[in-house]
C-alpha cells in the first residue's frame, strides 16, 4: 500500500510540473495604440467668425 501512494504522489508531482513549468520561453508582446481624438482642434479664423 505505501508502494502505491509512492507512485500516486510521484506522478501527481510530475504532472504538476509539467503543467505549471515555464514551457514558453519567449517573451510576449504587447501593441500599445494610441487612439485618435474625437473631434478636430478649434483653430482660430478670426474674432467675429
Amino acid at each position: 500500500m505505501p508502494n502505491s501512494i509512492k507512485l500516486i504522489a510521484v506522478l501527481g508531482l510530475t504532472a504538476l510540473l509539467a503543467a505549471c513549468g515555464g514551457g514558453n520561453s519567449e517573451p510576449e508582446e504587447f501593441v500599445v495604440v494610441d487612439p485618435e481624438p474625437i473631434s478636430a482642434e478649434p483653430t482660430f479664423t478670426g474674432k467675429y467668425k
